[in-house]
Order: structure tokens, then C-alpha cells, then sequence
């Protein structure tokens, strides 16, 4: 996993950005900016940004264990953090647990606080995307050992982002799924519900048959602008997707 993961990055990377990698426990980001924002003190604030994140949620968890545990949607006690309740309201849309929104959650809200320094800003982990462009971007598609893997790309553009760009898979990776789709692709406004979508969307996916099915449930859940599912040599895709051959 750490060889693909590594062959992922570098497939992504943007030659117009500097790139750099910020790891706290199992937050692994690979955060893009425009190169004239970068500099040491740049990594010290995204780590700092990650830390943040990372103690709100865990406090947050220790006042609410079952928002960890639950794999369906749940609400949350007065006074969570921003995060935890943008991670519970994306979950409801799609209706699994919070937590399939956690990695677009982390990514979207460091982001969104590079915003501040950087005109341009690709934040992934794990797969799930926060990106703010102002050019026409091409974002990879790593499904597995598909034939299909990396032979595809989503045209994203500027009027398009913000944008969560979010992955799903029950062939690759540690995350929970209940399917067995190859990738699971799930574009929205919103990381978070990007993420979520991803993940109820993956767990439909138990043959060929259900690729159509997968992407029409993500399609249909309010914000999300597009999906697309692959299993094997097959895929299917709808909504506001542009693929691109790479």
C-alpha cells in the first residue's frame, strides 16, 4: 500500500505547484500550493492546521464515543466543533456514519485555511481531494488493478471549485467499504459530502450489475455534482463528470 500510495502522488502532482508531505498519526495529506506561497514555515502551519483538527475531533470523540463507532447517521451533542458537524450533516445526506466523512472533512478544512495564503491549493488524503484552481486541472484516477487504473483523468475548471474530488474503494486501501468496487468517484462543492457519498455509494457496488446504481444514488443525493464507478474493465458515470484519456 505504501508503494501505491507513493506511485498515486506522484501520478497527481501539478508541475506548477510545489508539493510537500504532512503526516500527525494517521492524517497522511500531500498538500499542493502556488510555488512563491511556499516556504519551511508553510509545512509548520499546515502541520499545526492538521493538529488542530485532528484535537477538536478527538475531544469531540472522547464527549461522544458513538460518533467514532456508528455506521449510520447520527447527530451531534451541542457545542461540536465545525468539523464534527459537517462530517454528521454530510453522513445524513448519505446516510452512513460520520466517520466516512473524515478524510474529506480534514482535507476541506485545512484547505480552506490555506485559502488565506494561496490563490491555489490541492489538499489530498488518503484519496479525497479539497482543491481550489484558478486553471483547468486534470486529476487522476487510481482504481486498483482495474485495466482501467490511471487510463483516466477528470477535467476539473476553475469555475468549478472549490470542489471536494473523493475515492472509494473496496480493493485498495484501509477504509471501511462494503463493496467491491475498484474506485468509487464522487465530485461536490463539498469534500465532506464528496467523501460520504463515496463511501455509500462503494458499498453498492457487489458486481458489474450495481456500477449504474452506484452512481445514480450518488447523483441523487442534494450537492453532489457528479460520479463516476469502476469495477474491473467497466465503469459507469453520471452527472457533471469530464473524462479525459491520459
Amino acid at each position: 500500500m505504501e508503494y501505491l500510495e507513493r506511485d498515486y502522488r506522484l501520478r497527481h502532482r501539478q508541475d506548477d505547484l510545489v508539493h510537500f508531505r504532512v503526516a500527525v498519526r494517521e492524517t497522511d495529506l500531500d498538500v499542493g500550493l502556488r510555488k512563491e506561497r511556499y516556504n519551511e514555515k508553510t509545512v509548520e502551519l499546515v502541520e499545526k492546521l492538521v493538529r488542530k483538527y485532528r484535537a477538536q475531533l478527538e475531544d469531540y470523540i472522547e464527549r461522544d464515543p458513538g460518533f467514532l463507532k456508528s455506521l449510520v447517521p447520527c447527530h451531534t451533542l451541542p457545542g461540536a466543533p465545525a468539523i464534527a458537524t459537517a462530517m454528521a450533516g454530510a453522513a445524513r445526506s448519505a446516510g452512513v456514519g460520520p466517520m466516512a466523512a473524515v478524510a474529506g472533512a480534514i482535507s476541506e478544512a485545512v484547505g480552506r485555511d490555506l485559502l488565506r495564503y494561496s490563490r491555489e491549493v490541492i489538499v489530498e488524503n488518503g484519496g479525497d481531494i479539497f482543491l481550489r484552481t484558478r486553471r483547468k486541472r486534470l486529476i487522476g484516477i487510481f482504481a486498483g488493478r482495474s485495466v482501467l487504473s490511471y487510463r483516466l483523468g477528470l477535467e476539473i475548471r476553475p469555475d468549478e471549485t472549490p470542489a471536494g474530488i473523493c475515492t472509494s474503494s473496496g480493493t485498495v486501501g484501509h477504509s471501511l467499504s462494503f463493496g467491491c468496487a475498484d474506485a468509487v468517484v464522487v465530485v461536490s462543492p463539498s469534500a465532506p459530502l464528496a467523501d460520504a457519498a463515496a463511501t455509500a455509494a462503494g458499498n453498492l457496488v457487489k458486481s458489474w450489475d450495481d456500477l449504474e446504481k452506484a452512481v445514480s444514488f450518488a447523483t441523487s443525493i442534494p450537492g453532489v455534482s457528479g460520479a463516476l464507478a469502476i469495477l474491473g474493465d467497466r465503469l459507469a458515470v453520471k452527472g457533471r463528470i469530464r473524462l479525459v484519456p491520459l
